[in-house]
């Protein structure tokens, strides 16, 4: 009932587009620009993209895509947006890093994630881990301990000053930090957490709590 709700709101946000050209994506776009493809089995149905400018339109603390129709702008919508299509809908969310989610779901509920423009920084990344397998696994057992680290310490950050409360104090006693470490090695920690957050965005991959340390 909640996920059906979510995608009727999410369908509401859907805007009609104005029919212009979709523009080739440039090396320069790659820190602002996510560019995703539906190709469809059959070769005389329509094919779908879907742009996202998120540092163009970030300014004003809303980000949209646009869904071009072989080419053209077809549709526009404030994210998370739900645009309608053949067979189902082109699903399409962000996090603070980047694109978080650009699936289609079918009319029977089953989905698959659009393919990124090769030229784009998510395609890049692609094509690094079929290239670089071995190196791919590893970046990634990266990013998560990176942000594991993180969690951990942002649990302390909250934790520590809740227990210094006077009524939590005195049910239990002072609390000390279980973990201190110098300013540098803090920084260094959230710069790292932070291109973590960065990589597995690239990836399209996201978890409420373990991407909430780079946040």
């Amino acid at each position: 009932m909640l996920q059906q709700w979510r995608r009727r709101r999410a369908e509401g946000r859907v805007r009609p587009g104005d029919g212009r050209e979709l523009t080739r994506f440039r090396w320069w776009q790659l820190p602002g620009r996510a560019l995703f493809h539906l190709d469809p089995a059959d070769p005389h149905a329509p094919r779908y993209t879907v742009d996202v400018r998120h540092w163009h339109n970030q300014s004003s603390g809303e980000v949209t895509a646009q869904l071009y129709r072989d080419g053209r702008r077809h549709a526009v919508g404030r994210m998370p947006v739900a645009f309608p299509v053949e067979g189902g809908t082109i699903e399409v969310a962000m996090s603070r890093f980047g694109v978080k989610r650009c699936h289609f779901v079918a009319a029977d509920s089953t989905e698959r994630q659009l393919r990124p423009d090769p030229r784009s920084a998510e395609g890049r990344r692609a094509r690094f881990a079929r290239h670089h397998p071995v190196a791919s696994r590893a970046v990634k057992a990266l990013s998560v301990a990176a942000l594991l680290i993180g969690t951990v310490l942002l649990a302390q950050e909250i934790l520590v000053p809740l227990a210094a409360l006077p009524p939590v104090a005195e049910r239990f006693g002072p609390v000390e930090p279980l973990i201190s470490l110098p300013t540098w090695l803090n920084v260094a920690l959230g710069i790292t957490a932070v291109l973590a957050g960065m990589e597995r965005a690239l990836r399209l991959r996201h978890h409420w709590l373990l991407d909430a340390a780079g946040s």
